[in-house]
């Protein structure tokens, strides 16, 4: 194996490795009477709460998918709603698999079966996740004004942390913006004049890439777009809500108290595959700051990951397997 295919592989493999370590982590440092009480949590759940918790999570992706029309319009494609809606799912699906993996996935399905070219298909994503930020820092300040003493407490340390590395050798952070900068310059007045036919391919993937990210401002139906992002990230804390529900000891738990365990939640899906090992773990862990049991909180975390990550499998198998045969003409 040479070494370029060995570090695609420790990319793949090291995420979902780590998320196994975290999970035999969480389970080694539990006594057998835990254990068995998650375990217990676990089989005496409302599982009525979780079928609308899952629902709630399909909305969300079938909205994802509609919204998707409004920045593909302003380039002059107007892709089926179930093509998109399917790429949405194996783009889902393949994240849980190689992280990342998805969003190019989403992109090339479109491709493929809608004839819109990939950089554009894929600037458009990014322009979504721009959205989705702007979403989440929301959820981070709305988490910030219920609970900011808390929160500043724990993550101050870090805050320290990285601002006296910055602050002990700031020229080296300079240099290597600068650096960045005269990369990122050089390269892109190289791409404007020349005439080479592989630096043009690749002059116009990247503006192909632009108008896609671009779209977000010229797409005609705004308000539809934002209406939707909304929609999306309601859905998404709605679905993560419900389930406290489902267990008898967090069915009181503060909607603020709710709201601080999705947002950290939300971030352990850059960690591990869809959060394999770690949305758990850190559900336990922000929940036992508000008091509540670390075998109801980590019950809570495996009943919202397992829920959803089964959604998204049977969805994105279903797509997956159902897209060529649904597009068999083409």
């Amino acid at each position: 194996m040479d070494k370029k295919t060995l570090i695609k592989t420790l990319k793949i493999i090291a995420p979902i490795l780590f998320g196994a370590f975290l999970i035999w982590i969480t389970f080694n440092n539990a006594t057998p009477k835990e254990i068995a009480d998650v375990i217990s949590y676990i089989k005496e759940a409302n599982y009525s709460w979780v079928i609308i918790s899952v629902t709630l999570g399909l909305l969300s992706h079938l909205s994802r998918a509609y919204r998707w029309k409004f920045t593909l319009e302003p380039l002059g494609y107007k892709p089926k709603f179930i093509n998109s809606f399917m790429a949405v799912m194996i783009a889902y699906f393949a994240n849980l698999g190689i992280p990342r993996s998805g969003e190019i996935l989403r992109a090339t399905t479109l491709t493929t079966y809608e004839g819109i070219p990939f950089e554009k298909a894929f600037g458009t994503i990014i322009a979504e996740r721009i959205a989705d930020l702007i979403m989440s820092m929301i959820f981070v300040f709305i988490a910030l004004a219920f609970q900011y003493d808390m929160i500043i407490d724990a993550v101050n340390p870090v805050f320290i942390s990285i601002r006296t590395k910055i602050t002990e050798n700031p020229t080296s952070l300079f240099l290597a913006l600068a650096l960045i900068s005269i990369i990122a310059s050089t390269g892109w007045f190289v791409l404007r004049k020349t005439n080479n036919p592989i630096l043009r391919k690749i002059k116009n993937f990247f503006i192909g890439l632009k108008d896609g990210v671009l779209s977000i401002v010229t797409m005609k139906k705004k308000w539809a777009f934002i209406f939707h992002t909304i929609f999306i990230w309601t859905m998404y804390f709605l679905m993560f809500y419900v389930i406290f529900f489902s267990v008898k000891e967090t069915i009181n738990t503060p909607i603020s108290t709710a709201i601080v365990a999705f947002v950290t939640g939300s971030f352990t899906m850059a960690v591990t595959n869809g959060g394999l090992g770690s949305f758990p773990l850190v559900i336990q862990e922000t929940l036992n700051l508000f008091n509540i049991s670390n075998q109801s909180g980590l019950a809570i975390g495996w009943i919202m990951w397992g829920s959803q990550t089964l959604l998204n499998i049977v969805f994105g198998v279903i797509s997956f397997f159902y897209l060529p045969i649904y597009n068999r003409t083409k």
